[in-house]
C-alpha cells in the first residue's frame, strides 16, 4: 500500500507544524518545561493557531501505521528477525539525530551541559526516561510507546499461542476501557485536579504503559487483517471499539488543550478527531480495495513515495530542538517568522534526504557488521514455517503478503 508513505510524510508535517507555529508560544499557557525552549524565536503565530493547534494529531495517525506495518513485519518474520529489523531501523537514525540534537543544545541553549548527559543516554538507548526527568527532546516520547509494542509483539511471536489478533484484542479492550475511564474522569474535572493530572500523566511520561495509545497499535493490525481477508463479526465490532477508544483519546487531550490555552478557547475538540478519523478511512479503503483487488502480487511503490516514507523518521526527529534552531536563526538574520518556518522545513526536509539515504544507511552497515562479528545474524524463516501467526489471523496461507511498505 504505497498510501502510507505520503499519509505518514503528512502526519510528520502536520506535527512539525504544530511544534513550529503553535506550541513554540503556546506551550507557556501550561507551562510544560522543555529543552527545546531554549533555542526557540520569541515569535508567536496567533493567526495561524486555528489551522496549527491540532497538528499533534499526526502522532495518533503513526501509531495506526505502525500497527499496520509492524502485523505485515512479524508475519513474514521469526521472532529474532523481527527484532533485529526493529533495532536495524529504528537505533541508526537515533543515534544520528540524537547526536545532532544534542550539538543544537550545546551550542545554542542556555542550561547547563550536565543536564543534558542522562536526556541523551535514554535517547541513545530509546529507554523511556519515566514519570520524571527530561527528554532530550519532547518527540522522544513517541519512541517508548512503538518500542513497547514491539516488545508486545515479539513476546507474542515467542509463545506461538498468543497470536496477532490475540494481541489486537487485547489492546482494544485494555486501552478501551482506560480511555472510556479518562474521558469519563476528565468530562467530571478540570485540568487542576489530581485525578485529571494523573490520567494525563499516561499519555506522555507514562506512554510505554500502552493505555491512552494501545487503541491505535491495533487498530493499525485490524486494518492489516482487512487488507488479506474480511474481518469477522466479533473482529469488526473490535474496529468499532479501537476507533471510539482513540477518538476519546484524542478528544481528551483535545479538551485539556482547549480549556488550558486561552488562544484556542474558541476551538472545536471535534477537528482533530476528523483530521485522524479521515487517514484511518484512507488506509481502512486502500486496505479494501488491495483485497478485492485481481492481481495478488505486491505492487512497487513509486520511488518517490518510498523517499517520502524514508525521511518521514528523521524529520520526526529533529524538526523539533534542530528546525526550531534553524528558525531562530533565520529570523536573528532578519527573515520574517513565516517565511522563516517554511525555509526551514524545505531545508530540514533536505538535510534529512542525507541522513537516510546516506548517513543513516552507513551506520546501519557499520552496525550490521559488529553483530556478524558475534555470530550469523537471525535469518527470516522458510515460508512453510511461517504459518503460526498466519493461522492466528486465520489468513490464507501461504500468507500473500500484500503491501509494500516502509518499515514505520
Amino acid at each position: 500500500m504505497s498510501l502510507l508513505d505520503p499519509l505518514r510524510f503528512a502526519a510528520a508535517l502536520g506535527v512539525a507544524i504544530f511544534h513550529w507555529m503553535f506550541w513554540s508560544w503556546g506551550w507557556a499557557s501550561i507551562g510544560v518545561p522543555g529543552f527545546e525552549r531554549t533555542v526557540a524565536a520569541e515569535v508567536l503565530y496567533p493567526s495561524a493557531a486555528p489551522f496549527t493547534w491540532f497538528g499533534w494529531v499526526g502522532v495518533e495517525i503513526f501509531f495506526v501505521i505502525s500497527g499496520f506495518v509492524i502485523a505485515n513485519s512479524a508475519c513474514t518474520s521469526s521472532p529474532g528477525a523481527f527484532l533485529l529489523g526493529r533495532a536495524l531501523r529504528l537505533y541508526p537514525a537515533v543515534w544520528v539525530c540524537a547526536t545532532a540534537t544534542l550539538l543544537v543544545l550545546l551550542t545554542f541553549g542556555t542550561g547547563p551541559a550536565s543536564e543534558l548527559i542522562q536526556p541523551y543516554i535514554h535517547a541513545m538507548l530509546m529507554v523511556p526516561k519515566g514519570v520524571t526527568g527530561q527528554w532530550l527532546d519532547e518527540v522522544y516520547w513517541t519512541l517508548a510507546a512503538e518500542t513497547a509494542f514491539y516488545g508486545l509483539v515479539f513476546c507474542a511471536m515467542l509463545t506461538r499461542k498468543i497470536t496477532l489478533r490475540h494481541l489486537a484484542f487485547g489492546l482494544t479492550i485494555y486501552s478501551a476501557i482506560f480511555n472510556a475511564i479518562a474521558l469519563l474522569v476528565t468530562s467530571c474535572m478540570t485540568p487542576s485536579d489530581l485525578p485529571y493530572l494523573i490520567i494525563l500523566m499516561f499519555r506522555v511520561p507514562c506512554a510505554a504503559f500502552l493505555l491512552s495509545h494501545g487503541c491505535f497499535f491495533a487498530l493499525g493490525i485490524w486494518l492489516f487483517v482487512s487488507a488479506n481477508r474480511a474481518l469477522t463479526g466479533l473482529e469488526q465490532v473490535a474496529v468499532v471499539a479501537a476507533c471510539l477508544a482513540g477518538a476519546a483519546e484524542i478528544y481528551v487531550f483535545a479538551d485539556f488543550f482547549l480549556t488550558s490555552i486561552p488562544a484556542i478557547a474558541d476551538q472545536s475538540a471535534l477537528v482533530p478527531i476528523m483530521v485522524w478519523g479521515a487517514a484511518v478511512l484512507l488506509i481502512a479503503r486502500a486496505a479494501i480495495r488491495n483485497r478485492r483487488a485481481a492481481d495478488p502480487a505486491p505492487a512497487e511503490a513509486p520511488a518517490y513515495l518510498r523517499t517520502l516514507g524514508l525521511i518521514t523518521y528523521p524529520l520526526y526527529l529533529t524538526h523539533n530542538v534542530i528546525g526550531t534552531a534553524i528558525i531562530r536563526g533565520m529570523i536573528e538574520a532578519g527573515l520574517d517568522a513565516t517565511s522563516a518556518v517554511w525555509a526551514a522545513l524545505g531545508l530540514l526536509v533536505l538535510v534529512c534526504w542525507l541522513i537516510c539515504t546516506k548517513i543513516e544507511p552507513a551506520v546501519r552497515g557499520a552496525l550490521i557488521q559488529a553483530l556478524a562479528q558475534f555470530g550469523k545474524l537471525p535469518k527470516r524463516l522458510p515460508a512453510t514455517r511461517r504459518t503460526v501467526l498466519a493461522r492466528g489471523l486465520r489468513l490464507r496461507l501461504p500468507v500473500s503478503a500484500k503491501v509494500n511498505v516502509a518499515a514505520s
